[in-house]
């Protein structure tokens, strides 16, 4: 199975169409048919189910594109590391991240880091935790930022010195708009809607009950969109806050929910990670920003520092 082959079945994936995609490639439209015969014939598997128009992905096929995205994605990723091992003012650099403000705090760092290393790309993969430590485990990704779990076996991290606060997103003008905030008890009562991440990671700490007594109506993977819903009176989204705008003007407010931890969020990376230099350089900026925090803000969590 050749990448270049791989190359060629994605892009007619995306096209759903054989002949656009041998144009985009700059190859003519018999060799790409050709090789994608060949890479069925070799999986022995049928991977579309070509009609006079287009095409479509079988089952077979919606399995490879899964799995080519990631290998090409890696092939992509491990050259440019080559490119990169000697040249220390350039590169590319992988961070996984949830919708968070702590991103704010990352960003500044970065921007830091580029003042002085111009040439340097960040390149971020938005996604839950789950998404994102897949992509870490695979190579994809240089550093992750996730939310409150740690696994100290598989990965070095960082505490990072903000903290997210939770909170209910609702219509200015519902009759809950009157309350300043609301407690884990008050939504046993109310239509939620929420990201599915958090109902299997913060409910049950939450609501140390079954959680059929919660009322989710509907989930959400981006933020914007749980807003959106809650918008238009589905429900009442739970989320981080200053990830949606609440401020004056918007048809939509922000109330704390008080009684839940905050959130907090750590910089992982895979043990024993070889980075490039800049990835490198990175990290050494945020070991000097973190590991500076005084001691007391990260008790109990020494494990997570130790590199």
């Amino acid at each position: 199975m050749e990448i270049r082959v791989l190359r060629y079945f994605l892009e007619t994936a995306r096209e759903g169409n054989m002949t656009r995609a041998a144009q985009r490639l700059f190859i003519s439209q018999p060799t790409m048919s050709k090789q994608l015969k060949e890479l069925e014939n070799e999986l022995g598997t049928k991977l579309f189910v070509r009609t006079n128009y287009n095409i479509r992905l079988t089952e077979a096929g919606m399995l490879l594109r899964e799995r080519a995205e990631d290998i090409v994605s890696l092939v992509d990723k491990t050259e440019a590391e080559f490119k990169a091992l000697e040249e220390i003012n350039s590169g590319d650099i992988y961070v996984g991240a949830p919708e968070s403000e702590s991103m704010g705090l990352f960003a500044e760092i970065v921007c830091r880091l580029q003042r002085e290393y111009p040439k340097i790309r960040c390149n971020i993969y938005s996604g839950n935790m789950q998404d994102v430590c897949e992509k870490l485990d695979k190579g994809l990704l240089d550093f992750a930022i996730v939310m409150n779990f740690v696994d100290p076996m598989k990965y070095n991290c960082l505490p990072m010195s903000t903290k997210d606060n939770w909170g209910v997103i609702l219509r200015h003008d519902d009759p809950l708009a009157e309350k300043e905030s609301f407690s884990v008890s008050d939504l046993k009562q109310l239509p939620l809607i929420c990201s599915k991440q958090w109902v299997d990671q913060e409910f049950p700490q939450w609501f140390r009950s079954d959680l059929s007594e919660v009322n989710i109506v509907a989930t959400y993977n981006l933020p914007f969109n749980g807003a959106v819903l809650a918008k238009a009176g589905v429900g009442y989204a739970l989320m981080l806050d200053n990830l949606v705008n609440t401020g004056t003007g918007s048809d939509i407010i922000f109330r704390p929910l008080l009684d839940v931890p905050e959130a907090e969020m750590y910089v992982i990376w895979r043990k024993n990670q070889i980075f490039t230099p800049i990835a490198e350089l990175l990290l050494n900026e945020l070991q000097s920003r973190f590991q500076s925090l005084d001691s007391s803000a990260v008790s109990g969590k020494k494990e997570c520092i130790k590199l």
